[in-house]
């Protein structure tokens, strides 16, 4: 039914920084070029993708692993029900796409709080994934739809919660992003360690079959008080990557392996050459 990773892909969120305003063919030859693995389509200020571009993209990424990031104007649990019901459609367009290129998996950062309790917008969230997925069921649209782990305490999505929404669907398995547990956490989940209890979670909770199934964003983070500041370059942060990778392999995880720096081809190239020097 869904695709099956047979590695860890490394994957940059968006097209390289070399192909400059280019095309997807010119993005596709750069990845190659680069010995890179894939490409997460970035969606995030809108679905803006051609036809042929959709055509091209699933003809010719057959080597490569191709995942698609949903628009930032997404809330679930917004208390205006026009913006829940735009994000739901926005979800279910972002999986309609990632269907026709062929994607893996699609993720998007799920909702707010707005100031309600945790269980009320756990419970939201179930609702309006469950009116998603059955859409996507509708439609025989087969790929993994992923509620990404967000970078500040008043978004809804800490690991626990997406875990927990995972066990309820099928279809739904987590998008980990570890920048992002690291900024919210200001400054924890960032040993060898704590990566390994996540890893250990996802795996007691929901099977080998997730750990070699994942999703990950990786990046530099900058972070104050608050959580996430915003995504700096690897070098720039303390994010202990060398150690995310090492408990990576000793997981056995595969799937993709996202890198959302600012300068995305050489952070994910700094990523798989250390990854395959373990």
């Amino acid at each position: 039914m869904l695709k099956k990773p047979d590695k860890l892909y490394f994957l940059t969120a968006g097209m390289p920084t070399a192909t400059g305003k280019g095309s997807y063919p010119e993005a596709f030859d750069a990845l190659r070029n680069l010995d890179l693995d894939g490409m997460e389509f970035e969606f995030v200020h809108g679905i803006k993708i051609s036809q042929k571009s959709r055509s091209f993209a699933k003809e010719n990424g057959k080597d490569l692993l191709l995942t698609a990031h949903g628009p930032f104007y997404i809330n679930l649990n917004s208390k205006d029900e026009s913006t829940t019901e735009a994000s739901v459609q926005r979800i279910i367009d972002t999986a309609r796409v990632g269907s026709e290129i062929g994607a893996y998996s699609i993720t998007y950062h799920a909702a707010y709080y707005m100031g309600k309790d945790k269980e009320t917008v756990y419970q939201q969230v179930k609702t309006k994934t469950k009116e998603i997925l059955d859409v996507l069921e509708q439609e025989k649209i087969n790929l993994w739809i992923r509620p990404e782990t967000t970078g500040k305490a008043t978004q809804w999505g800490d690991f626990e919660e997406i875990i927990r929404l995972s066990k309820e669907f099928e279809q739904v398995l987590p998008c980990i992003d570890f920048s992002h547990i690291h900024a919210r956490t200001i400054g924890e989940y960032n040993t060898y360690d704590e990566f390994a209890h996540i890893l250990d979670r996802i795996g007691t909770e929901l099977g080998t079959f997730a750990l070699e199934n994942f999703h990950a964003h990786i990046a530099g983070i900058e972070y104050g008080d608050k959580g996430e500041r915003q995504h700096v370059i690897l070098k720039d942060s303390d994010l202990n990557y060398k150690e995310l990778l090492k408990a990576l392999k000793d997981f056995g995880v595969k799937g993709a392996v996202v890198c959302e720096s600012p300068n995305i081809e050489i952070d994910a190239q700094i990523l798989k050459e250390y990854y395959y020097s373990l």
